[in-house]
């Protein structure tokens, strides 16, 4: 019988818990040491990570049980009005030995499959199913949320390398109002972050990131980007259940 995982994480628990397991332990070290790193390029990621406003859960390949209680919990916070720009990152134990980016992205889209599996709570009416609609975005829980993978495998994007475990960031839309794609504080942002993701990166933008709403954008790709600079190709993995 396996030992119950504890849901949602505080950055405390990992200093006062003595449950957690080791490989955690140090994939969180890695993951604070490089998100607060005075020049990391997301401005948001950074000091949500030192105020202790961001959240974290666990997962290990053979349980992911875990993960929609998980990602429930978290979203209670948003029931305060007052909710500050929380995120959400759950740590995937990592393989035994590090595979091509391709295995991660692979689990990745395995992983929101069987979130999406999990919800008993219907997709909201107005919110399209297929991913290859331009207005497409995941929902859990009847909360659109963005998320992104981060991995061992990214060699080139620095950025999207945060240990040796594979790391999904959970980010709700709501987090982002009054930064959307077309309002002035959310280009200025988008702009800000990207010129210092590029100088961490040393490689442009990649150019399957743009903005929720853009009609010339398909979402789903940048919730796992390339290596490189070539745009994802092929068809989302992602299969709505009412369909």
């Amino acid at each position: 019988m396996q030992t119950k995982i504890p849901a949602l994480l505080t950055k405390e628990d990992f200093t006062n818990r003595n449950d957690l397991p080791g490989w955690l332990l140090r994939e969180y070290k890695t993951f604070h040491e490089t998100v607060t790193d005075k020049t990391f390029p997301c401005y948001f990621g950074r000091s949500g990570e030192l105020k202790g406003e961001l959240r974290y859960a666990y997962i290990s390949q053979d349980d992911w049980s875990n993960l929609p209680g998980a990602v429930a919990e978290f979203l209670t916070l948003f029931e305060d009005p007052k909710h500050k720009r929380h995120g959400l990152f759950v740590f995937v134990e990592p393989f035994e030995s590090e595979g091509p980016l391709d295995a991660y992205r692979k689990q990745f889209w395995e992983i929101l499959q069987y979130l999406h599996d999990m919800d008993d709570t219907e997709w909201p009416e107005q919110a399209p199913r297929d991913p290859d609609h331009y207005l497409w975005d995941f929902n859990f829980k009847g909360e659109p949320i963005f998320i992104f993978g981060n991995a061992p495998a990214y060699k080139q994007r620095r950025t999207r390398h945060l240990g040796n475990s594979m790391v999904l960031g959970f980010q709700p839309r709501r987090i982002f109002e009054g930064l959307t794609g077309t309002e002035k504080g959310g280009i200025m942002s988008r702009e800000k972050v990207r010129d210092r993701v590029e100088k961490w990166d040393e490689l442009p933008t990649h150019p399957d990131i743009s903005h929720f709403g853009d009609p010339e954008h398909n979402e789903w790709k940048q919730f796992f980007i390339g290596d490189d600079v070539e745009p994802v190709k092929g068809k989302c993995p992602f299969s709505h259940k009412e369909l």
